[in-house]
């Protein structure tokens, strides 16, 4: 809990930083990431994770808040919601790929 985390991506062609901050935790139940540095006015992104049929289900919560007020609501409709969800729905598939294979050893220490 409290823990931080900035990431460095490219988006539009342009860098951009983000800091998230984990504001809520439940271990095996959820998780919440809130921006504290970052392109987005606000930004909240819930994480939660359900046992179904021997698997996990994993589902998304996401909110943000664009700047720029009325620019940025018109940015939302013309292209930024669409492409947050393509891009989350890409971020579920590689953590899924990952999940179901032994990727995850590559990137995750484990204890001995």
């Amino acid at each position: 809990m409290n823990e931080s985390v900035t990431w460095r991506a490219k988006h539009f062609g342009v860098y951009q930083n983000l800091t998230l901050k984990i504001t809520e935790f439940d271990k095996l139940n959820y998780f919440v990431d809130e921006m504290q540095e970052g392109a987005f006015k606000e930004f909240k992104h819930e994480h939660h994770f359900a046992e179904l049929n021997g698997g996990t289900l994993m589902t998304d919560i996401f909110n943000y808040k664009s700047p720029l007020g009325v620019l940025g609501k018109f940015a939302d409709k013309i292209f930024l919601e669409k492409y947050m969800t393509e891009l989350l729905t890409e971020r579920n598939r590689v953590v899924k790929e990952f999940a179901k294979s032994d990727k995850w050893k590559k990137i995750l220490k484990t204890k001995k």
